[in-house]
């Protein structure tokens, strides 16, 4: 399990917001200390160029935490375009999230998304990663659940 250090964290960050070029953004790094679903997350304030980027320092499931990092700050890197297909998305089929139409089309947007990020991320953590070996963690967890579960 991937163990995370702030100041690891912190010179991962400045090295990769040089990289993408996002010098011109505030970015403060959480560390959340409590169970948590996710490996990370960012939340973002275009208006001020503010950024926090939270990463799960409880339970992680990503085991490189420099890929964790680039992942996140492509998502920042992409944000305005997330954003402008989340409002076409919402314009097209409403607000109601839990109609059909509206859920096809999210799940469906989240489904590029996500994997396109992961696969962005993995290149650049090849081409200048100190660590290039990609994180198993998540499957992992899949597996030994479904162990423990045929074990009963």
């Amino acid at each position: 399990m991937m163990k995370v250090e702030i100041n690891e964290c912190e010179k991962f960050l400045k090295k990769w917001q040089d990289i993408l070029r996002l010098r011109d953004w505030d970015i403060f790094i959480h560390i959340v200390e409590t169970e948590w679903r996710k490996s990370g997350d960012i939340k973002i304030d275009a208006d001020d160029r503010k950024a926090v980027l939270m990463i799960n320092g409880f339970n992680p499931k990503q085991e490189n935490l420099e890929a964790l990092i680039i992942h996140e700050l492509l998502h920042l890197k992409l944000w305005g375009m997330d954003q402008m297909i989340e409002e076409l998305i919402y314009a097209t089929f409403g607000e109601n999230e839990s109609d059909p139409k509206f859920q096809f089309a999210y799940n469906k947007f989240m489904s590029v998304l996500e994997p396109t990020t992961e696969d962005l991320a993995k290149s650049f953590l090849n081409l200048g990663g100190e660590d290039k070996n990609i994180s198993f963690g998540r499957v992992r967890k899949q597996v030994e659940e479904e162990l423990k579960k045929n074990s009963k």
